[in-house]
């Protein structure tokens, strides 16, 4: 009966148009609509379904499973807590240790209504953050089933899709900061991923940092790797090959895989910028990982099944592990998307980079509308790209090998989130509200 049970609880319970973790199925940032939104106006209420006010300051971004859309938040007793956008390079974080709730919400994805709420945790945060980040900075997963929220050192939670709390785990102290000074904390911002009855959490810090999987069902630790790594803020992601599934994960002293199944490193590649943020994400064989934090900025394209230390020697851009590689060029905080036969990339002032995914070919190069300060990662459907703006805009451009701007689009606060594409729904989380976008 229990096995049974598990089963059901991570099953195939997802659906066309479901958007169940950072970045969506797999982390490709790919949608599966075939009419997503051209254009709108927050302002005017132009092709706007609903919006609805969140409480509290997070950059996690959303979610969309079935007809729930969900989010996390952590509400301050200081109301007056705030982002900093902007292009900067400050290095000292906010002193954001007033009392804190941190919830998790669902929403009705075809009204924005509020369906459940519930509280993880109370009180005062264990460390501080970034000002462009938060106390709510990892975006949730689901299975379709079950809902995981990761914050940081306040704990790992489990909720069924009706808000009934499962399981809940505490990871210890996710202190993430600047290594240069450990004072200099800023927040946990890796996002959980699931991998058939596996939550995988990667937990980059100042020391004893680890990748490890939890049971879905009950939360029972089922494997642990110790990493030896500095913190970091990317995302793993999974990726099936012919023999074996890997979970991918960025770091500052090396690149790995793991056997998704058992932990086992599998492979290690460097070298690799000293601060790491973007998510890996795959495709035609390969998995293309990028850093931009100087002086090291690479771009690799890893061949899928690799095996031992990938490290290019004497100069060399490719190998047998390595289809191509940049040691210039890599993008430090949008995550970069594989979508045809191109790979896109985003620098932090709105720099595209287009490459062939196949070859490294750089196809072209050009600043998205008038630049600014990008912080959230590109998504793509129907032959599109979604990029998304400090300053609230979305622009749209056509994929392919010229750029072509199709239309830019404001939503009227700051936007630091990744848009989610849920069929032809379009939801973005911005500074206050989540915005439900649709012709």
């Amino acid at each position: 009966m229990k096995r049974t049970l598990a089963f059901l609880f991570y099953s195939a319970a997802l659906v066309a148009g479901d958007w169940p973790q950072f970045r969506g199925p797999s982390a490709s940032g790919i949608g599966d609509g075939e009419k997503p939104p051209l254009s709108w106006d927050a302002e005017k209420k132009k092709n706007i379904a609903w919006s609805t006010e969140i409480p509290g300051l997070a950059v996690s971004s959303p979610i969309v499973a079935g007809n729930r859309v969900y989010v996390t938040t952590a509400i301050s007793a200081d109301a007056k807590q705030s982002l900093r956008t902007g292009l900067y390079g400050d290095t000292d974080p906010v002193n954001d240790l007033t009392a804190h709730e941190w919830r998790v919400i669902a929403l009705d994805k075809d009204s924005g209504k509020v369906v459940w709420q519930q509280t993880a945790h109370k009180g005062v945060p264990k460390t501080k953050r970034h000002p462009k980040s938060s106390q709510a900075s990892p975006t949730p997963a689901t299975n379709g089933e079950v809902v995981v929220a990761y914050f940081g050192s306040e704990g790992l939670f489990a909720y069924s899709k009706d808000g009934k709390l499962l399981w809940k785990k505490d990871l210890g102290l996710q202190n993430a900061g600047w290594f240069f000074d450990p004072d200099s904390e800023w927040g946990a911002a890796s996002s959980p991923i699931i991998y058939k009855n596996k939550v995988i959490v990667q937990c980059d810090r100042q020391k004893d940092s680890f990748i490890a999987a939890f049971d879905i069902t009950e939360g029972k630790e089922l494997w642990r790797t110790a990493r030896a790594e500095i913190p970091s803020w990317g995302t793993p992601t999974i990726v099936t090959g012919k023999d074996r599934t890997e979970v991918v994960t960025n770091g500052t002293k090396a690149i790995r895989g793991y056997d998704a199944d058992t932990g086992r490193e599998l492979w290690t590649l460097g070298p690799n910028s000293e601060v790491t943020c973007t998510t890996p994400v795959s495709g035609h064989g390969l998995i293309f990982v990028t850093a931009g934090y100087p002086p090291v900025q690479p771009v690799y394209a890893i061949k899928v099944g690799s095996n031992g230390d990938l490290r290019l020697k004497d100069g060399k851009e490719s190998s047998e592990a390595i289809a191509w590689s940049k040691q210039r060029g890599g993008v430090y905080l949008p995550s970069p998307i594989v979508y045809g036969d191109h790979l896109y990339t985003v620098a932090n002032n709105g720099i595209l980079t287009v490459y062939d995914a196949k070859s490294g070919t750089r196809v072209y190069q050009q600043r998205v509308g008038g630049g600014g300060s990008f912080t959230g990662s590109p998504v793509a459907a129907a032959g599109r790209l979604y990029i998304p703006t400090e300053e609230g805009d979305i622009y749209v451009v056509k994929a392919g090998a010229q750029y072509e701007l199709l239309a830019k689009n404001s939503l009227g606060e700051p936007l630091l989130t990744t848009p989610a594409l849920a069929g032809d729904l379009l939801v973005v989380r911005g500074a206050k509200h989540i915005f439900a976008i649709k012709e």
